[in-house]
């Protein structure tokens, strides 16, 4: 087999057997230039994943020369190929921004464990997008959680392991329940799959058992992803980890949920189980309108600024929800889109926010009020990723709307067309907030002026936010891919 075809497991294993290495690097600076060339390399793979299923073509990597479904096998189409280049090229930006951010954030000692922690998660990460094993997927998903949860807990803020430590109890439940549904799906048809499932599962017609798997399986997912009312564990975890974990995680980890929860609700179980059957959508679709409408009310009044941008995602993960809800292909080629363009947006505005503790001390409103004109450079970067995050054209933001939109007209759902508009209101009010703040209002008595965040910070969080731009301008790339993503999941290509 060529370097070509081993691919797919150099794709986790590359990061994986990098954490203990970076580990052992003695000189913290070599272990982030280490860490770093891994993301790159990541990157690098998940790009010739994309190009190499981009005609419709399956991968699959047997481990040990075990050929499923006895063996693990890791299996890469359209989707985990769309699902690993978003990961990786997060990771790809975050990793060099990493090193000034944490100087301030993280204490010195703590370093080498930093960067261990951040390889295993994205190894963790691109693992659950990539295998083809439902208990491998478990696996690697406790693998993220707890190098995530080692993250939160190295913050400087005291606050910061009482947030670890929620979510770790939460994470948990979640991760319990997830394994019991797969262990009733083992049950079930003694095989753990995931395509071998998909074929079991379709010739079985009524079962309480795999009505209870799915339940698991959902309820498990839907506190990983954060879905409301599963999301408490959230806002603590963004506002207390360091600036650049709440950037990495909120740009990725939910993400990856989502993708998981989605490969479960059409691959494993099916369309016709989830949607027929179950008939879930009616149980997503009112939990995402809350999510949008109200959880977005509640970022209106909040001080802390990473606060707001934690209750934000849980509104913006309520578009994802919303539409896979629709059970259509436009909706689903909508929630897709919005995997993608709220990395990009969110990703851009927690670096933002890193660049301004950095410099400021802090993110609340008062440590903001003034910057416009000492840090010219760093809040236009945030009001662009806002501008994103409201929906303005020529944003990312405004195609993954205008998509939602769209699959809502199509359905003839025009009262949720209308929730979609004024939760976009509601993002003007949260994110004005800050902007005032910065370009008028001016210093706090008390607060030092402050100077424009480094070239390491600002370059970093500048190629997150020209993304934001250029696939809001060029969306055909990101539309295709999402789109060919959706056929796939409802059978619509082979």
């Amino acid at each position: 087999m060529t370097l070509t075809g081993h691919l797919p497991a150099l794709q986790v294993v590359l990061p994986l057997l990098a954490a203990p290495i970076c580990y052992l690097i003695s000189h913290t600076r070599l272990a982030w230039l280490f860490s770093t060339l891994v993301s790159w390399l990541c990157l690098a793979i998940s790009i010739l994943l994309v190009i190499q299923t981009s005609g419709g073509d399956v991968l699959h990597y047997a481990f040990g020369g075990f050929q499923p479904p006895w063996g693990i096998d890791y299996r890469v189409d359209r989707l985990n190929a769309y699902v690993l280049l978003i990961v990786s090229g997060i990771a790809a930006v975050i990793f060099p921004y990493s090193w000034t951010s944490i100087q301030k954030e993280v204490a010195k000692s703590h370093h080498g464990l930093f960067f261990t922690a951040m390889l295993l998660c994205l190894a963790g990460l691109l693992g659950i997008t990539i295998t083809g094993d439902a208990f491998n997927l478990f696996v690697l998903l406790e693998i993220s959680s707890l190098s995530t949860y080692t993250l939160i807990s190295l913050g400087r803020d005291r606050r910061a392991l009482a947030a670890s430590f929620q979510y770790l109890i939460m994470g948990t439940i979640g991760a319990t329940f997830i394994l019991i549904g797969i262990g009733f799906l083992y049950a079930l048809t003694g095989t753990l799959n995931m395509t071998d499932l998909t074929n079991r599962i379709a010739s079985i017609d009524d079962s309480r058992t795999l009505q209870v798997a799915f339940a698991f399986i959902l309820v498990g997912f839907g506190l990983k992803l954060a879905m409301f009312p599963l999301h408490l564990w959230l806002p603590n975890a963004y506002a207390f980890a360091p600036s650049v974990v709440s950037a990495f995680i909120g740009a990725t980890a939910t993400k990856v949920a989502v993708y998981a929860l989605l490969r479960f609700l059409f691959t494993v179980f099916g369309v016709k189980f989830s949607f027929e059957t179950m008939q879930v959508q009616w149980l997503l679709m009112p939990l995402a309108l809350v999510a949008i409408l109200f959880v977005s009310m509640v970022a209106v009044f909040q001080d802390g600024m990473k606060r707001l941008l934690a209750y934000s995602s849980v509104a913006q993960i309520g578009y994802m929800l919303l539409g896979i809800s629709l059970v259509s292909v436009t909706g689903l080629t909508a929630a897709l889109l919005h995997l993608f363009n709220h990395a990009l947006m969110k990703g851009g505005l927690f670096l933002v926010l890193g660049a301004i503790a950095y410099r400021a001390g802090g993110t609340r409103l008062e440590h903001i009020a003034g910057l416009g004109k000492q840090m010219p450079y760093t809040m236009a970067a945030f009001v662009i990723g806002a501008l994103s995050l409201i929906g303005v054209p020529l944003t990312v933001g405004f195609i993954s709307k205008w998509y939602l939109i769209l699959a809502t007209m199509e359905r003839g759902y025009w009262p949720l067309t209308v929730v979609i508009l004024i939760s976009s209101l509601l993002a003007v009010i949260y994110t004005w907030r800050i902007i005032e703040h910065a370009y008028f209002q001016p210093r706090a008595a008390g607060m030092p002026n402050v100077k424009e965040a480094p070239l390491s910070l600002l370059i970093p969080t500048w190629v997150l936010i020209f993304a934001n731009l250029y696939f809001g301008i060029q969306s055909e790339y990101s539309v295709e891919l999402a789109t060919s993503a959706a056929e796939m999941l409802f059978g619509v290509m082979p």
